[in-house]
């Protein structure tokens, strides 16, 4: 449970500590769920740039960071009808450094076996549900398991 959007905040700044080259990390969950308040801070801390302008990709599709981990690809494919044109988009370039992916239904086939998951659903006025998965094997899950927000 997030009940507060600092709580989504606070997730996102912990897997970008624990976020590593190959890695994917895929938002799903319905319009005003969260994704986005994820996705910013994640993309801030990744960056360690907290006042860093982070616009939604929506419209352009993928937006692509420096981070010094990686290069951070954030997709939002909310316009696609499925993954026909991931490949122009940059898609397997962009795995070989962190994808972060919002309406991952539309990768079909091309999502990563080993994707971090998180769905995000609205609880209340402010509040998040988040059921996580993936990620099993990793000391971050072990941290994600313990944590609780504040």
């Amino acid at each position: 449970m997030l009940p507060s959007p600092e709580a989504t905040e606070d997730l996102a700044r912990r897997l970008a500590r624990a976020a590593r080259p190959g890695d994917a990390i895929l938002l799903s969950g319905e319009l005003g769920a969260g994704k986005s308040v994820f996705s910013r801070a994640f993309l801030r801390a990744i960056c360690d740039d907290p006042d860093m302008e982070v616009p939604s990709p929506t419209f352009t599709l993928v937006q692509i960071y420096d981070a010094a981990v990686a290069p951070v690809a954030h997709f939002d494919l909310w316009r696609l009808d499925g993954p026909g044109g991931l490949h122009e988009l940059g898609w397997d370039d962009a795995c070989e450094g962190i994808v972060l992916v919002e309406w991952p239904d539309r990768l079909g086939a091309l999502a990563p076996a080993g994707a971090l998951r998180i769905a995000l659903s609205v609880t209340g006025a402010e509040a998040r549900g988040a059921r996580i998965e993936g990620w099993d094997d990793r000391p971050a899950r072990v941290e994600l398991a313990a944590w609780r927000p504040a």
